[in-house]
């Protein structure tokens, strides 16, 4: 008896990889990190306003807000950026009062040029404040009606290509321009992610790390499906709110089967999410997998200083211990209990020190495996359809009204 068969329910790390090969010729975000600055750089020179509004939301602004909330408090950058994403009034304007806005530059930024929470906040900045050629920038699609608005009125613009997607575009214009002209460096932010890129195209370590986590993400989807980044920094907070928000809108989807897929994310920041969520990953249903991120040069050298507190004494222990090292302690700490469990999927990533070229290195990571994870699911990484059925229905609502 003859028999042939081509049986393979598994899909190779090599068929994969050829698939993201292919796919970076037509999305945008894999080759952002060789793209020339030296237009933004000469911009960026030219602002002489001391604040920066930036007027977004979603991938408009988490990415860039990752990025200045990383760097703002251990360097000493040029201007000060604000962002403006909700229309919660008290939140609107409790912000306005917190800096000068006649002293400001409002930056625009819209892929589409018609996200109405956005609209909604600079129509209600223009009303409070002159806006026009001389204190804003917009950065937008090249044919979107935001765009049209810029031209019309002699504004500066900054263009979004089209094959890059809002929760990809940190490191397209829509993150590069206002984190350049505050004074971060650009170019050490892209250089971290060539580094990421190089390692995986080229198939060096990471590679093998990226396509490994995938892997595991996808096959155990059913069972850990809920993934914690827990990280050992209170400056990572914005890159939680970025992580959350590239994976569950890339993740969260219906696969070539019509089946819901889906990975939940969830952002810890320790230590102070020891003393809540850490009971139910240690003691709670085994549903999660944790990604420990620690930093390790904080650039400071606060210690504790040996003070006697009477009825204290038994913690005198901690006297003259560095804050950089006790919360890398508790990490560590934190990371063996889970690790002695060996039933909870874990990993780490150590950021050497806070600076552009770490972080950009971590976040292209991040963009790389979530690609990955969609190639292993079957998924569209790169539309929202859940959201834009949303929107749709805002838009009627708000028609409606008139």
């Amino acid at each position: 008896m003859n028999y042939d068969a081509n049986f393979n329910p598994r899909v190779s790390d090599s068929e994969i990889f050829e698939a993201i090969k292919k796919e970076k010729q037509e999305i945008g975000y894999y080759n952002l990190p060789f793209q020339h600055t030296q237009k933004v750089k000469e911009y960026a020179k030219t602002v002489k306003q001391k604040n920066v509004a930036v007027i977004g939301i979603g991938g408009s602004t988490l990415g860039t807000y990752a990025i200045y909330s990383f760097l703002a408090r251990t360097h000493d950058l040029d201007k000060k950026l604000f962002f403006f994403e909700s229309t919660d009034p008290i939140d609107i304007n409790s912000r306005i009062e917190k800096f000068d806005l006649e002293d400001t530059l409002f930056i625009v930024i819209s892929k589409s040029g018609t996200t109405i929470e956005t609209i909604s906040v600079f129509k209600y900045l223009s009303s409070k404040v002159t806006i026009d050629k001389s204190n804003c920038l917009v950065i937008t699609e090249d044919d979107s009606k935001l765009n049209n608005f810029a031209k019309a009125n002699g504004i500066k613009t900054f263009e979004v290509p089209k094959n890059v997607g809002g929760r990809f575009s940190v490191f397209s214009n829509v993150g590069i321009v206002p984190l350049a002209i505050v004074g971060i460096d650009i170019d050490q932010l892209l250089d971290g992610c060539k580094e990421s890129y190089l390692g995986y195209f080229e198939q060096e370590l990471l590679y093998k790390r990226i396509m490994t986590k995938a892997r595991f993400m996808a096959e155990y989807k059913h069972k850990f499906n809920n993934n914690v980044v827990f990280s050992y920094a209170s400056e990572l907070e914005g890159f939680n709110k970025w992580y959350v928000q590239l994976w569950g809108e890339s993740l969260g989807k219906i696969d070539n089967d019509n089946t819901h897929q889906g990975l939940t994310p969830i952002g810890l920041l320790g230590p102070v999410d020891q003393h809540s969520f850490l009971q139910l990953i240690i003691e709670g249903k085994r549903d999660k997998t944790v990604t420990f991120i620690k930093v390790k040069d904080f650039h400071d050298d606060s210690t504790i200083p040996a003070i006697k507190l009477k009825g204290l004494e038994e913690l005198d222990y901690i006297n003259n211990l560095k804050f950089s090292d006790l919360i890398n302690h508790q990490a560590d700490a934190t990371i063996k209990a889970v690790q002695d469990l060996q039933d909870i999927p874990c990993d780490t990533f150590t950021i050497e020190k806070v600076d552009e070229f770490n972080l950009g290195k971590l976040m292209y990571i991040y963009e790389l495996l979530t690609s990955v994870v969609g190639k292993f699911l079957f998924i569209n990484a790169y539309d929202q359809p859940g959201v834009e059925s949303g929107k749709i229905i805002l838009k009627e609502k708000l028609k409606q009204k008139k």
